[in-house]
C-alpha cells in the first residue's frame, strides 16, 4: 500500500511537471524567444551583445536570440500566431501591429511596463503603438525622411542650403530641383517603389491626414487640398518640370545610389538610416550632406512608423519578457541600438547622448528632426495593408508616372479605398 502511494505521488509530480508552461527549462529556468529583425551587421552585433549581457546577469531567465527578416514578416508572424509558435518578444514596425493587436495576438503592455520606460518615451511615440485603450508595442527606433544631397553640386549652383531652422518649402524645393536640372541630369530622384508610406508621412507637413475617424470610430478616406501638396509636387517634377527622374519611380532607395554617386541626381529623398550605405559605398572624395525634408503649413512635421517590441499574448512569461524589454531599452542600450541601425532612439534620455549630435555623418541634422516626428496617419486603421496594396500603391504609381490625373487619383483612393476599409469596420 505504501509503495503504491509513493508511486502515485511520483506520478502526480511528473504529471504536474509535464503540464508546466512552455519555455521552462530544467531546474526551473525560463527561456524567452526574442525574434529580432535587425539585419545590418552593426545592428545584429548590438542586439546579440545585449542578449548575452542579459543572460550573463539573469541566470533564471534566458533569452534565445532568433534572427528574423523584414521580408514577409507580417505573414510569418500571422502563421506563427495561428500555429501557437509565436516568439515571446516580437520585433516589428508600428504600422504592422494594428491587425495583430485587434486580433488578440499581442499582449496589452499597459500594466507590464515600468514607469521609467513609460515616462522616457514621449506620448507622441506611444501613440504609434496604441490601439483602442491598449499599448501593444514599445516604439524604440525611428527615422525621419531626409534629403541626401550632392553637396558640391548644390554649392556650385549657389542655391540656399536648408537647415532644420530654415527648411525649404515644397514650392521652393520644386523651384530648386528645376534649377539643378538639365543636360540629362535631374535635381531629384524619387525612389517610390513603395509610394504610400512616403506620401502619407511627408504629407503631414502640409496638414494632410487622408484618414478621418468619425464619432463612431469608423475611418474614411478623404483626399483633400492638404493631402495634395506633396504628391502634386512629385507629379509636376516628373511630368511638367522634368526635374525628377521618371525611371526611379519604381525603384527602391538603394537602387538610386549608383546614379546619385555618378552625378545623375543632385538629391535623393531617403530614410535617415541610408547614411550607412552611403558611407560604405560612396566613391572616395564624394561630398554629400543630409538636408531636412521640405516643410509645409505644419512645418517639418512628418509621420513615422517606429520599430517596436511587443509581447505575444500566448507567452506564459509576459512579466519576464517586459523586464527584458526594459533592459534592452535602457538609455545607454537604446543608444547602442540606434547607432547600430543608424536611426534615432525614441527615448528622451537616449536622444541627449553626444554621439547623436555630431557633425560627422550629419547625425545632428537628423536628431534635430526628432521633435517633429508624429504617428503615421495609417497607424490604427484596420485594413490598411489591403488598402495600401490593392488601391493606394497602384493609384499613386500611376499618378506619379503621369498615367492618371489628380481627379482619378482622388476617386480611386476615396471610392475604391473606402469600400475596402468598410469590410473591416462592420
Amino acid at each position: 500500500m505504501r509503495t503504491r502511494l509513493l508511486l502515485g505521488c511520483l506520478a502526480l509530480v511528473l504529471l504536474l511537471a509535464g503540464c508546466s508552461g512552455g519555455g521552462d527549462s530544467a531546474g526551473g529556468r525560463i527561456t524567452l524567444r526574442f525574434q529580432s529583425l535587425a539585419w545590418q551587421e552593426e545592428s545584429v552585433r548590438a542586439n546579440e551583445e545585449l542578449v548575452k549581457e542579459w543572460n550573463a546577469s539573469h541566470p533564471d531567465v534566458e533569452v534565445e536570440y532568433v534572427q528574423g527578416s523584414w521580408d514577409g514578416v507580417h505573414d510569418q508572424l500571422l502563421t506563427s500566431f495561428e500555429g501557437g509558435e509565436a516568439p515571446d518578444i516580437i520585433h516589428d514596425a508600428s504600422d504592422d501591429l494594428a491587425d495583430f493587436a485587434y486580433g488578440g495576438h499581442l499582449a496589452d503592455l499597459t500594466d507590464l511596463l515600468p514607469a521609467r520606460l513609460r515616462s522616457d518615451i514621449p506620448q507622441r511615440s506611444w501613440e504609434t503603438a496604441t490601439f483602442g485603450d491598449g499599448i501593444y508595442g514599445v516604439p524604440f527606433l525611428q527615422e525621419p525622411r531626409v534629403l541626401v544631397a550632392n553637396a558640391k553640386w548644390l554649392k556650385q549652383a549657389g542655391v540656399r542650403i536648408p537647415t532644420p531652422e530654415r527648411p525649404w518649402s515644397w514650392a521652393e524645393f520644386r523651384e530648386i530641383t528645376e534649377r539643378l536640372s538639365g543636360d540629362g541630369k535631374y535635381g531629384v530622384a524619387w525612389p517610390l517603389k513603395e509610394p504610400v508610406s512616403a506620401t502619407l508621412n511627408l504629407s503631414l507637413s502640409s496638414g494632410g491626414q487622408l484618414f478621418h475617424r468619425d464619432a463612431d470610430g469608423k475611418v474614411t478616406v478623404r483626399f483633400g487640398a492638404d493631402d495634395e501638396v506633396m504628391p502634386r509636387t512629385v507629379h509636376d517634377q516628373v511630368n511638367a518640370d522634368r526635374s525628377a527622374s521618371p525611371t526611379t519611380l519604381g525603384s527602391g532607395g538603394s537602387d538610386t545610389l549608383p546614379g546619385f554617386f555618378g552625378g545623375r541626381y543632385a538629391m535623393v529623398p531617403l530614410g535617415f538610416s541610408y547614411r550607412q550605405q552611403i558611407v560604405q559605398q560612396a566613391p572616395k572624395g564624394f561630398d554629400w550632406q543630409v538636408l531636412p525634408a521640405p516643410a509645409g503649413a505644419d512645418g517639418l512635421t512628418q509621420g513615422v512608423s517606429p520599430q517596436t517590441l511587443s509581447i505575444a499574448e500566448d507567452s506564459p512569461h509576459k512579466r519576464e519578457a517586459a523586464e527584458f524589454i526594459d533592459f534592452l531599452l535602457r538609455p545607454d542600450n537604446m543608444v547602442r541600438l540606434a547607432l547600430g541601425d543608424w536611426m534615432l532612439p525614441t527615448g528622451t534620455e537616449a536622444l541627449k547622448d553626444p554621439a547623436l549630435h555630431t557633425a560627422e555623418n550629419d547625425w545632428a541634422t537628423g536628431t534635430a528632426l526628432a521633435a517633429h516626428l508624429r504617428s503615421a496617419p495609417a497607424q490604427s486603421v484596420r485594413g490598411y495593408p489591403e488598402w495600401k496594396d490593392k488601391i493606394a500603391t497602384p493609384a499613386f504609381q500611376e499618378y506619379y508616372s503621369g498615367a492618371i490625373g489628380l481627379d482619378e487619383l482622388r476617386e480611386r483612393l476615396e471610392e475604391d479605398g473606402n469600400l475596402v476599409l468598410a469590410r473591416y469596420q462592420r
